[in-house]
């Protein structure tokens, strides 16, 4: 396996730790290096592929985080917003690739990783599919074809265990429209209706979040005008997209000098 890229997955026992895991043995041109689990957990010391309920792959759990960054080449991470700083800083000092598909970070947690991203390669997106990052490029390009008479609406939906709203992709959807639009999310974000609210503001850019079941994700962009609406929708009925995602942007590292990137970089849909 010296010709292939070791990727380390963190989060190994989570839903997308053990489908990276998965999609990671069924891909050319990578191997799973080390699978990290936080202190305590039931699976530390496991052979991860019979904690998953299969086969050994001979990969034991670790809850030595540093030293497994240093045994691979590239690590995939998604956990929690904390979790992801730690991890940033054992990547830079490693030199290690990060692949970073956590969500619900805030602007501040974000510019923490500014001097992980002067010594390795950071690729973060708010969602590694392919269909997501195309559905970025047309909202921009739609936002910037329409003025103000058309209302934006972002509406997204998830099972009922996440835990942060909007989601990342939702704010990445939001973003697009933002710029396409020449202003600044911040300044035109809503996303806390509840009650007696007034009018809705001219120029906006509306969230709102559904949370139920086993819904993977399902992103609209609404563009609502004087007797018509415009709806971009991106369906995800399988998490399997976000793994083969994350590990096209793994493979997209080696090699990249030390930066800040994202899934259009890797998809080569920037500039």
């Amino acid at each position: 396996m010296a010709d292939t890229t070791g990727i380390a997955v963190t989060g190994a026992s989570g839903r997308m730790g053990q489908m990276l895991i998965r999609t990671i043995a069924q891909t050319d041109g990578v191997h799973l290096a080390a699978a990290i689990e936080r202190a305590g957990h039931t699976w530390v010391g496991q052979d991860v592929g019979q904690a998953m309920g299969g086969q050994a792959n001979g990969v034991i759990v670790t809850d030595d985080a540093s030293r497994a960054i240093a045994a691979a080449q590239v690590v995939i991470d998604f956990t929690a917003p904390e979790a992801t700083l730690a991890f940033a800083d054992l990547c830079a000092q490693a030199g290690v690739a990060h692949v970073i598909g956590t969500t619900g970070m805030t602007d501040a947690q974000i510019a923490q990783l500014e001097p992980a991203a002067r010594k390795c390669a950071i690729v973060r997106a708010g969602n590694m599919s392919l269909g997501v990052n195309l559905l970025v490029q047309l909202t921009k390009r739609v936002a910037a074809a329409l003025d103000e008479d058309f209302d934006i609406e972002v509406i997204e939906a998830h099972h009922h265990h996440k835990v942060d709203a909007p989601s990342g992709t939702a704010l990445m959807l939001g973003e697009a429209a933002a710029e396409g639009r020449g202003v600044a999310l911040n300044d035109v974000r809503d996303s806390g209706r509840d009650g007696i609210t007034g009018a809705r503001k001219r120029g906006d850019i509306g969230f709102a979040a559904i949370r139920g079941g086993d819904i993977v994700g399902e992103h609209d962009v609404m563009f609502a005008g004087p007797g018509e609406r415009i709806v971009l929708r991106h369906m995800a009925t399988d998490r399997l997209v976000f793994a083969r995602g994350a590990i096209r942007a793994a493979k997209w590292t080696q090699g990249r000098a030390p930066g800040a990137y994202d899934m259009l970089d890797v998809l080569g849909l920037n500039g």
